[in-house]
């Protein structure tokens, strides 16, 4: 049988410049997912869950900083929230990448600290991050925890949250006082490690209080179900980085939890079908956060944010 001839120089040509396209376009694309990376964005989003005649509250929601020493541009990007004067705080965990980031975080929070603020925890401040796939953030999660990692100085976070006045929520309920509002929340430690105790915070939420929070670092249905049956007006959480890496317009492809893709980031209804108004229903808010894994330094169509959620009353115009 006679053998097939070789490809002539045209088609050897074609072949080369296919390839050398394709290579040129991954390293653009790479290259566009590190800027995007470090484009911090502030984001505005109103909500109308607190009673009406009530004058609008702001809150400066912070998520998944994964802050490494050296990052100087975050660091300065973070200092400048302080300009915002919110009127309360919450952080949703993951502010770390390196042993040495606590200092430096409370350095950059600076004035922050000083607001009322509410914090839960996430698996990456209590564990080193590891090198792993950039790319594996558009898969499912694969349920496997790394935590046969170091140790992140984690009690030294909380300390300095809680010397601060910053009220810890890790599986647990307070009352917070913020201006003339009596604020009831409900936190729970990281539902990516299995760490969330919701029987500690089961219960209707308190009815006598002006609004009811719950707050959670991943935003696994289990929590927000129980958080929504339980009467809480909104759930704050993080964790999915807006999915991190997207497809063009933001249309994410995972979350890393159980929460479908579409409810990534932003403002939704939980469950997700539901209204205002109905019994066992919340709103939802999901921050796409402020960093990455220090091994994983890139998005795509999903720009690093802190969001300032001003709360209005239903009737505010």
């Amino acid at each position: 049988m006679p053998l097939a001839p070789l490809p002539g120089r045209g088609a050897a040509r074609a072949l080369g410049t296919t390839i050398a396209t394709g290579a040129l376009a991954g390293v653009g694309l790479t290259a566009y997912a590190a800027w995007e990376a470090r484009q911090y964005t502030l984001r505005r989003v109103t909500v109308p869950v607190l009673p009406a005649g009530a004058d609008p509250l702001r809150v400066l929601h912070l998520s998944d900083i994964h802050l490494v020493p050296s990052q100087r541009r975050k660091i300065d990007w973070l200092s400048s929230l302080a300009l915002l004067r919110p009127d309360l705080v919450i952080n949703t965990g993951d502010n770390l990448a390196h042993q040495g980031s606590v200092p430096v975080l409370h350095d950059a929070l600076g004035p922050l600290l000083d607001v009322p603020g509410v914090f839960v925890l996430g698996s990456n401040d209590y564990f080193a991050p590891r090198a792993r796939n950039p790319f594996r953030y558009v898969l499912p999660d694969d349920g496997k925890r790394h935590t046969n990692v170091p140790q992140l100085p984690w009690r030294d976070l909380v300390a300095g949250f809680s010397a601060a006045g910053w009220t810890d929520l890790t599986n647990r309920r307070a009352t917070v006082k913020v201006g003339d509002l009596s604020l009831a929340f409900a936190g729970v430690d990281d539902p990516h490690l299995s760490y969330d105790d919701l029987p500690a915070v089961a219960g209707p939420a308190d009815g006598s209080a002006d609004l009811r929070l719950g707050v959670a670092h991943a935003p696994y249905l289990r929590v927000l179900d129980a958080f929504a049956r339980d009467g809480y007006d909104a759930i704050i959480a993080g964790h999915t980085h807006g999915g991190q890496v997207c497809l063009p317009g933001g249309r994410a492809l995972t979350t890393n939890c159980d929460l479908e893709p579409a409810r990534a980031r932003g403002l939704h209804r939980h469950p997700a079908a539901s209204r205002p108004g109905d019994p066992g229903s919340s709103w939802l808010h999901v921050s796409a956060g402020l960093g990455t894994s220090p091994y994983a330094r890139i998005r795509v169509a999903c720009r690093p944010e802190a969001t300032l959620l001003t709360l209005v009353g239903a009737d505010y115009r």
